[in-house]
Parts: C-alpha cells; structure tokens; sequence
C-alpha cells in the first residue's frame, strides 16, 4: 500500500506558477513511477507528466515547455513546478504512484489548481 498527499494547489492570475508537491509513504520502495494527471469538471483525468525511478521523464504535450516534474527521493516527494498558466489549466491534479513488476496504481485526493483573474 501507498499513501499519496497532494499540496500547493490554489488560485493564480494567467500567467503566474504555482508548485504541485505530493508526499508519499508505506511501500514506496516499490514505486517505480510518479505521475500527476489532471481532471475538469465534466473531463476526463488526463496525463500530465511522469517521471521514473532513474529519472526519465515523460510530459503531455500541453506540458511541455511550461511544467517541470521532478522528484527527491530523500523526502519521497514528487514536484511539479507549473509556470505560464492559463485557464485550461484549471483542474483537480491527482499524483499517482505506479508500481513495480504489476499494473498497480495509487492516487492521491487531488488538489485544486485554479487560473483566473
């Protein structure tokens, strides 16, 4: 089992950043992945980005360039520094843990990322 807790959501003008961060624990030794996806109201929960273990990194096109996910294994945490928001960003954002050797996942609660003026 792995617990997830998101934070840093909130409201933030276009244009401005906000950083995601997601806190893992129990069986993290067996994390192969961190990933955070995004959901709207009346979406679908959309990929945003991924890293692995060693550190590869994966981004949604509507990521790229403006998103950095990153992670520090010391303090089992997974970051996601967001910059250059719009309101298309505006969404629930889950962190998800991907696990080794089997297609299991966990996920966080979510944490509301608001674009507006």
């Amino acid at each position: 089992q792995v617990q997830l807790v998101e934070s840093g959501g909130g409201l933030v003008q276009p244009g401005g950043s906000l950083r995601l961060s997601c806190v893992a624990s129990g069986s993290i030794a067996n994390i192969r992945a961190m990933a955070w996806y995004r959901q709207a109201p009346g979406t679908e929960r959309e990929f945003v980005a991924v890293i692995a273990r060693n550190g590869e990194t994966v981004y949604a096109d509507s990521a790229k360039g403006r998103f950095t996910i990153s992670s520090d294994d010391a303090k089992n945490t997974v970051t996601l520094q967001m910059n250059s928001l719009n309101s298309e960003d505006s969404a629930l954002y889950f962190c998800q843990a991907r696990m080794s050797g089997s297609k299991t996942y966990y996920w966080g609660q979510g944490t509301q990322v608001t674009v507006s003026s």
